[in-house]
C-alpha cells in the first residue's frame, strides 16, 4: 500500500482490492478519519497480521489489520453513499459511521482472533475502551462532534446505536467488515471462493419501513453467493486443519508461559503483565504488545525457555507443525479415547504430551437467522431471507467439525484405530 498528498488537500490510499481510497480534508467526516489513522493506536495494526499463524499454511496471508481497516471504511462510505440516496438523513451519522467502520478492529491483540484465544480478552471490549480512553482517539471524535467518542464506543463494543442501519453496516451478516475480509482474506490465500458480486450487493442495499437495513429482491442471488462463499472460506481457510493446529499450539504456548510463572519465564515488563497481571493492564501496556513483541518472545522462548515452553515455539517458529485427524465422525468417548492413546504413545515417544496431544472441537454454521439475520424489501413486502430462498435456509444448520491434534510419529497407529 502506498500514500500520497495531494496539495494538503486530499490523502490517497492504493489498496489492492478497492483501488484508490481518496480522502479529502473539505469533508469533516474524512478529515476525521485522516486524523483517526494517523494516531499510534491505528498505525499499531500494521504490527498485527489480519489472519494471525495462517501465514504458515497459506504463504500470503500477510496482510494486516491496518489494511483491512481502511477496506471496511471505504465499503462503509459506499454503502451510505447508496442509502443516502434513499434516505438523506442518514448523512447526520457519517461521521461515527466512518470512524466505527476505520476502528472496529483497533483492539485486536497480537495475531488479531488468535491472540484472543491465546491470552484470553475480546477485541470489541478493548476496541471500545481505547475509544474512551486514548486521548488521540477521543480527542478528534469530540472535536467533530460532542459525544462521537462513546457513540462510537457503544457500537463497537456493545452492538448500540439508536440508527438501525448504520449499526448494521457496522455488525450484522452482511455488514463492511465482512464483505472486506472475505474479498481480502481470499485473495492474500490465493483461494479463488472469495469473488463476491460486491456492485450487486451494494445496489441492493435498502431500509425497510422500520428503518433497519434491508436488501432489494433484486440482489437475492448476489446475496445467495456471498454467504455460500462466506461459507467456503471457514472452511477452506479459517477452518482449515493446520490454521487449527496453529493457534492450538499458540495457546499451548501462552498456557505454559503462565503456568510455569516468571521464575522459569523470561518476559520484559510489557509481557509480563500480559501473561501474569493481565486484569490490570493498561491502554498504554495493551498497545504496546504487537506480532513483534510476541514473535521475539516465541524465539526467547524457543531458545532458553523450559523444554515443555520451548517445544511449542519450536514448532511453530520452525514449522515443524503437529498433525490433526479429522474425527467428526466419532462420538465425544471415541474422541476423547483416541485423544488419551495419543498422549500415551507421544510420552512413549519421549514427547510432552500436553503440549503435542489435544482435541478441538467447534460448530459452525453458514447463516445464523437470529442474529442480525437479513431480510428483503421490494417497496411492499417484507421477509426474512431464509424463507425466500432455500439455499440459505440450508445454510442455518449447524456442521459440527472436531480434530484430533498429535504428533507425526504417533499418527499411523491413531489413523488405523480412527479407519478401524
Amino acid at each position: 500500500m502506498s500514500e500520497q498528498n495531494q496539495d494538503m488537500a486530499e490523502r490517497t490510499y492504493h489498496d489492492p482490492l478497492h483501488g484508490a481510497i481518496t480522502l479529502r480534508h473539505r469533508e469533516p467526516a474524512e478529515a476525521l478519519a485522516i486524523r483517526l489513522i494517523d494516531t499510534a493506536p491505528f498505525q499499531r495494526l500494521r504490527r498485527v497480521r489480519q489472519l494471525g499463524p495462517a501465514f504458515l499454511t497459506f504463504h500470503g496471508a500477510e496482510s494486516s489489520r491496518f489494511t483491512h481497516s481502511l477496506g471496511v471504511l471505504q465499503l462503509a462510505r459506499r454503502a451510505l453513499t447508496r442509502l443516502e440516496r434513499l434516505h438523506p438523513e442518514l448523512a447526520a451519522h457519517r461521521g461515527v459511521l466512518y470512524a466505527a467502520a476505520l476502528l472496529h478492529d483497533v483492539g485486536h491483540g497480537p495475531l488479531s482472533h488468535t491472540g484472543e484465544e491465546m491470552y484470553g480478552l475480546r477485541h470489541e471490549a478493548w476496541s471500545g475502551r481505547l475509544i474512551r480512553e486514548h486521548p488521540a482517539l477521543r480527542e478528534p471524535l469530540e472535536q467533530f462532534a460532542p459525544g462521537s467518542a462513546a457513540a462510537v464506543a457503544d457500537l463497537l463494543e456493545r452492538g448500540q446505536h439508536p440508527c438501525s442501519a448504520i449499526k448494521a453496516l457496522v455488525s450484522s451478516q452482511l455488514d463492511c467488515d465482512r464483505l472486506d475480509y472475505l474479498m481480502r482474506d481470499s485473495h492474500s490465500t490465493g483461494m479463488t471462493y472469495g469473488h463476491l458480486d460486491l456492485e450487486r450487493l451494494l445496489a441492493a442495499l435498502t431500509l425497510a419501513p422500520d428503518g433497519s437495513l434491508a436488501l432489494h429482491p433484486k440482489g437475492l442471488m448476489a446475496v445467495e453467493h456471498y454467504l455460500v462463499v462466506r461459507n467456503l472460506m471457514y472452511r477452506s481457510v479459517y477452518n482449515h486443519r493446520l490454521n487449527v493446529v496453529c493457534n492450538w499450539l499458540l495457546r499451548q504456548v501462552i498456557s505454559q508461559a503462565r503456568q510455569l510463572g516468571p521464575t522459569r519465564v523470561w518476559a520484559d515488563p510489557v509481557m509480563a503483565r500480559w501473561l501474569w497481571q493481565q486484569q490490570a493492564l493498561s491502554v498504554d501496556a495493551y498497545l504496546a504488545n504487537d506480532d513483534i513483541r510476541t514473535g521475539y518472545h516465541l524465539m526467547r522462548w524457543m531458545e532458553e525457555g523450559p523444554e515443555e515452553l520451548a517445544q511449542p515455539c519450536r514448532r511453530l517458529l520452525e514449522r515443524r507443525l503437529l498433525k490433526a485427524t479429522d474425527v467428526s465422525h466419532l462420538q465425544a468417548s471415541a474422541r476423547l479415547e483416541l485423544l488419551a492413546r495419543a498422549r500415551r504413545w507421544a510420552e512413549e515417544q519421549g514427547l510432552v504430551a500436553e503440549t503435542c496431544c489435544g482435541l478441538q472441537q467447534r460448530q459452525s454454521r453458514g447463516y445464523h437467522p437470529y442474529k442480525g439475520g437479513l431480510r428483503l424489501w421490494d417497496g411492499r413486502h417484507l421477509e426474512a431471507l431464509e424463507q425466500r430462498s432455500p439455499l440459505v435456509q440450508s445454510l442455518t444448520q449447524p456442521v459440527e467439525m472436531a480434530w484430533l491434534i498429535h504428533p507425526a510419529e504417533v499418527a499411523p497407529k491413531l489413523r488405523r484405530m480412527v479407519k478401524g
